[in-house]
């Protein structure tokens, strides 16, 4: 406790206390009661984390995204590859797209994405993780607004997209683009390349636009679904390209209403 104290008093205001590996001790062997009731003495404004044995005042799910229940907030923590701090055997390295998909999965569940770098003993920092970081850079430039700020999304998982929201717009990130593999190509037989749909919205779309680039989108609305139509054959972004919806009411998806209610019309939207 003599080392959390010299922590808040030394260092002016601090933000956030993070502690980390509690176990074997238990919260009672801790005193974490105890600290933390010193800790906001000195620090009124700062939040701690649950690693004391203590709920806090967010969770900290690791090498996992896991979002807590509406109200609760949550951080997850991860590594660029396999290891906390640099290894330097270790080139099990995540991909750009799933760095990009672990951004959009973190702020869909109202989350934050706190991702290790670890650097050499020298202090630099492994080109790997530069290579990586400049990819995820590059289309969080053009993207970001899809990330940064957005609020819990009431969406279901999908297989080839995936949702952010910010207020009543919703961001459709979608991974897999119509006609850009050859599977994807043979179902060109029941729905056209150039068309993006979505089930189970249950707002009224007023607009649509590419988000990268502002270009407006046709699309027609129906009771189960949207379809974006005049799109291009090629994904015009990687890993995700990022549909901005502007709807009447908050956007929620839901299939168990396109279940209940699409005709059965076999393997087309």
């Amino acid at each position: 406790q003599a080392v959390i104290r010299e922590l808040m008093t030394q260092y002016g205001k601090l933000d956030i206390l993070w502690y980390d590996v509690d176990w074997p001790l238990t919260p009672q062997q801790w005193e974490s009661e105890k600290m933390n009731k010193m800790v906001f003495e000195l620090q009124p404004d700062i939040i701690v984390n649950n690693r004391n044995g203590l709920p806090g005042d967010f969770s900290t799910p690791e090498q996992y995204i896991g979002s807590e229940k509406v109200g609760r907030a949550w951080e997850t923590c991860m590594t660029m590859n396999d290891s906390w701090g640099y290894a330097k055997s270790d080139d099990a390295w995540k991909s750009p797209k799933t760095i990009v998909r672990n951004l959009i999965a973190c702020a869909k569940g109202g989350g934050n994405y706190l991702l290790n770098i670890g650097p050499k003993p020298d202090g630099s920092i492994p080109e790997e993780s530069v290579q990586i970081l400049t990819e995820v850079g590059k289309w969080m430039e053009k993207n970001g607004s899809a990330i940064y700020a957005t609020q819990r999304c009431q969406a279901d998982w999908h297989t080839y997209l995936d949702y952010s929201r910010k207020g009543n717009t919703l961001f459709v990130h979608v991974y897999f683009w119509p006609g850009d593999t050859p599977a994807q190509q043979w179902l060109e037989f029941f729905q056209p390349p150039t068309v993006v749909a979505i089930g189970g919205l249950r707002a009224k779309v007023k607009s649509a636009r590419m988000l990268a680039t502002g270009q407006p989108l046709q699309f027609t609305q129906d009771e189960v679904s949207v379809r974006f139509t005049g799109l291009p054959a090629i994904a015009p972004d990687q890993p995700a390209t990022v549909l901005a919806l502007e709807c009447e009411s908050e956007p929620k998806v839901d299939h168990t209403y396109v279940r209940i209610h699409r005709p059965r019309r076999g393997l087309g939207v």
